[in-house]
């Protein structure tokens, strides 16, 4: 056997291995007939990314299954790549020029694009980079690029497929509006957040009104959280039921500040209950006075630059920043007798979801695509189950989202992106849509040619992903054999953004699903539960980690406690799991190498089972190992990460190592043994592959008479050897490990040093289990520590022993040289602590107050802590009662 180091070095190991998978080509996902395919396309991270823990976690997610069907004899594919990411590209470009004095608008468009890919080009591959050192296996020859001369023309045909089928229209209609990137948002991209705001209760007067005395008869009173849009109001509206304003409706006011005539209006939206029951429309600036406004066929006044600036259409607050705009109408408001109130209000707000600045709503002229008619398809594919939510619960939420669907906006005013393919004539100012730039307009001949300004939404190329990556619209090979993929995994917060769209972009272009299980991971937070970020300092470096802990450390942890779908709580120390798991893996694995004969590793395990009549303890470890292998399998397939690894986590940490190994050390150079020992090992190695690749290739090619493959990401996924499950053994041998683990536990109850040797009598009225039991007499006193073990039929009550009652067995150890009476002073001395711990707790939880007052996790704290003292009471008074 190869020389095996006494310490593992993961630094030294994970870039060894990485560079050999690489050069080998090890990666790579071929078009083979003969074999299934299983192809996952990574949710490809933004250009401008770095590695954070949600990414650790959804990529190794990604991986696990990938490296678990490569073995499985799938032809695998994991196809990487980046996303452009427009606004949040084209942000960080204009703050590296914007150090240079420069904006984008003093370079023009042409430059300012040139500059972003030369930003590309620099930084691009940063995210990749560090995907590597996570140890993703994907096909990385196969990157893709949302804007690389290919892709985009994929984006192209869409855009003119759509256009051409009805679904792409351009229309003026209130949309979220970013002031400070701006550009127009969905509705996804501007999430709401609640802001406490205030409710302004302002006195518009009747046209026949004299201003100067207004009365409750004279004006009407209008709430609103936004006074400084009054000054494109058009009209007040009431609800036609409400009888302190149905005698007003047709009636003329005059709009403070402006001194404009506006009319009051009847319609059934406004509601009654809030404010006054008067509300200002402003159809250019809220999307339901939008609708009002068409409905009324009233004026649309557009208040506001691009940059949420007041514009000429608000007089003397022309230039005023919109919030700046506010105090200052509220200020001549108050001046002029018509601020009647300000009261406090708690509202929800649109927030841009790259800057986090508050959104305007603003009309205003964009492309929006369809979808109704491409949601159809996209609702029944689920609801027949031909795609899978993992865990279930979010089918409800695709359901309830894509049942209700808006259409998307999808033109955005950046410069970063792929631009709208429409064109128009100077002439005729007639649109063209076309994926190449026309050279003469078909309408009126006229030359004059220009492009649309506007660029694609970041979302409208990456719904194409699953197949544009592969070089859709062309009929490739990949194509036709590795789409539909096989897994989407993601995260919960892009459900709307990507993975709904990606389903109908599927069934439009392609005419089925581009993937069939969808699985959603929750959020990595803090141990305190808040979600990591920058400003709250609590951000936990993955690559700080993989450089203090090792990779495979950080893998392991992070699925260890990951469960299906809940969010991951984290501190820096949980990933101390994982490095002490590797080093647990490191030693035993050494300690079989130094033990074990070369001959010894070339025995077919099969063969050698059927000629064998094993011993029980290897006939119990291989049982325990295949019936573990058996249970790692069905939570893979399950989606079920952290179970899996766990089960593996404990076979080999607890069943493996601290029996086991412990158990065969007498006998480690017997055949039998290091055949078994060495099998067990091999096989673990493999099934723990997917999560832990690293130490596991490192310690696989030191083994001898492993399999013929060239490294262990290719080598197969151990086969389930189901005659060799022996749950009768199984059920023996657990047995055992209970008497032993009894023994232990009182020999640590009555505080005798390990050192100190023990008798113990065990008395069983079983003749079959007395035999089994003498037949591990031996294991039971080298496990146990013991210097005497009888055994004997019928229990005869004596003094000088302290006596447990386990099952069927009474097991005594003797006290001879052990001052009984001491020790029992100690143990009451130690219940009545417990009886006194119990009663006051007990006191707390009857306390009403504190119950209903306390947060619900607190109580059900304390509620578990008077469970253990309970059962810490029980077992003290156990064990003085089991003293003679």
């Amino acid at each position: 056997m190869n020389e095996i180091p006494s310490r593992y070095n993961p630094k030294e190991t994970e870039d060894k291995w990485y560079s050999f998978w690489e050069s080998k080509n090890l990666f790579a996902g071929k078009v083979d007939r003969a074999k299934k395919p299983f192809s996952i396309v990574i949710p490809p991270p933004n250009v401008t990314g770095i590695l954070h823990m949600g990414h650790a976690l959804n990529n190794t997610i990604q991986d696990i299954l990938i490296r678990y069907h490569r073995m499985k004899g799938f032809e695998t594919l994991w196809m990487p790549g980046t996303d452009h990411a427009g606004i949040a590209t084209q942000n960080v470009v204009e703050k590296a020029i914007a150090k240079e004095g420069l904006k984008r608008q003093d370079l023009g468009r042409e430059k300012f694009i040139e500059r972003v890919w030369q930003w590309r080009q620099q930084y691009g591959s940063t995210i990749i980079r560090q995907l590597k050192k996570l140890g993703a296996s994907c096909d990385w020859k196969r990157e893709r690029f949302t804007m690389d001369e290919e892709y985009s023309k994929a984006v192209l045909e869409v855009f003119v497929k759509l256009y051409e089928k009805g679904l792409i229209y351009q229309g003026s209609y209130i949309i979220n509006w970013c002031p400070r990137c701006q550009t127009a948002l969905s509705d996804e991209e501007a999430p709401h957040r609640d802001v406490e705001g205030k409710l302004y209760y302002i006195q518009y007067p009747l046209k026949s009104a004299d201003s100067r005395q207004l009365s409750a008869e004279s004006c009407i009173v209008v709430a609103t959280t936004r006074p400084e849009t009054m000054l494109g109001d058009t009209a007040v509206a009431v609800n036609p039921k409400d009888k302190r304003y149905k005698h007003l409706i047709g009636k003329t006011l005059i709009l403070p500040l402006v001194n404009r005539e506006i009319k009051i209006i009847g319609d059934a939206i406004v509601d009654m209950k809030f404010g006054t029951g008067a509300v200002k429309v402003t159809p250019a600036h809220d999307p339901n006075d939008y609708a009002m406004g068409k409905k009324h066929h009233l004026e649309f006044i557009n208040l506001m630059y691009p940059d949420g600036r007041l514009n000429e259409n608000a007089g003397e607050y022309k230039d005023m920043d919109r919030f700046e705009a506010r105090e200052v109408i509220l200020e001549d408001l108050q001046e002029k007798g018509l601020l009647e109130k300000t009261e406090p209000h708690a509202l929800s707000a649109g927030h841009c979801y790259r800057c986090h600045t508050i959104i305007e709503p603003y009309l205003s002229k964009q492309w929006f695509v369809k979808m109704k008619p491409l949601a159809k398809p996209a609702i029944e594919a689920v609801k027949k189950g031909k795609i899978k939510f993992y865990p279930k619960r979010w089918t409800k939420v695709y359901l309830n989202w894509i049942e209700n669907i808006q259409d998307w906006c999808i033109s955005r005013q950046i410069w970063w992106g792929h631009r709208i393919p429409v064109y128009y004539c100077k002439k005729c100012q007639e649109p063209i849509v076309s994926k190449i730039k026309p050279e003469k307009c078909p309408d009126c001949s006229g030359t004059d040619i220009y492009q649309d300004e506007d660029v694609l939404d970041t979302w409208f190329s990456s719904w194409l992903w699953p197949f544009a990556t592969f070089y859709w619209p062309q009929e490739t090979e990949d194509l036709k054999y590795f789409y539909p993929t096989s897994a989407l995994v993601t995260a919960p917060e892009i459900i709307f953004f990507w993975v709904a769209r990606m389903i109908m972009a599927g069934f439009e272009f392609r005419k089925e699903i581009p993937f069939k299980d969808v699985y959603i991971h929750g959020t990595v937070r803090d141990i305190e539960g808040k979600k990591m970020s920058k400003s709250l300092g609590n951000i936990i470096d993955p690559l700080e980690i993989i450089n203090e802990y090792g990779c495979d450390a950080l893998r392991f942890s992070l699925i260890s406690i990951t469960a299906q779908g809940q969010d991951v709580y984290l501190s820096k120390e949980r990933f101390e799991q994982g490095r002490n798991f590797a080093n647990k893996i490191w030693n035993a694995s050494r300690f079989i190498l130094t033990n074990l004969e070369r001959e010894n590793t070339k025995t077919d395990l099969c063969v050698f089972f059927k000629e064998k009549d094993l011993s029980l303890v290897n006939r119990w470890i291989l049982s325990r190992f295949y019936s573990v292998l058996k249970e790692v399998e069905q939570n893979l397939e399950k989606f079920k990460f952290n179970e899996a690894a766990n089960l593996l986590y404990s076979f080999f940490w607890h069943e493996f190592c601290d029996w086991y190994l412990e158990l065969i050390k007498p006998e480690i150079k017997d055949q039998e043994t290091q055949v078994v020992m060495f099998k067990v090992l091999e096989k673990f190695l493999r099934a723990m592959h997917p999560f832990m690749p690293f130490i596991t290739e490192e310690i696989w090619q030191l083994l001898q008479g492993k399999t013929d493959s060239e490294s262990i990401m290719v080598a197969p996924w151990p086969h389930i050897q189901e005659q060799i499950i022996d749950k009768k053994s199984e059920k023996k041998v657990a047995g055992l490990f209970e008497t032993i683990t009894t023994i232990r536990n009182m020999r640590s109850e009555l505080e005798i040093p390990l050192h100190e040797d023990i008798e113990v009598k065990i008395y069983l009225n079983n003749k079959v289990k007395t035999a089994f039991m003498q037949s591990m007499q031996g294991h039971i006193i080298h496990l146990a520590k013991l210097s005497k073990l009888d055994f004997e039929q019928t229990y005869s009550h004596g003094q000088g022993q302290f006596v447990l009652v386990l099952k069927d067995m009474h097991i005594a150890v003797s006290l001879k040289n052990f001052d009984i009476a001491q020790y029992k002073a100690k143990i009451n001395q130690r219940i009545e602590k417990n009886k006194s711990d119990i009663k006051a707790k007990e006191a707390m939880l009857k306390n009403k107050s504190f119950v209903e007052r306390a947060p619900a996790e607190i109580v059900e704290n304390e509620r578990q802590k008077l469970q253990e003292l309970k059962d810490s009471l029980k077992k003290l008074e156990g064990v003085r009662d089991g003293i003679n």
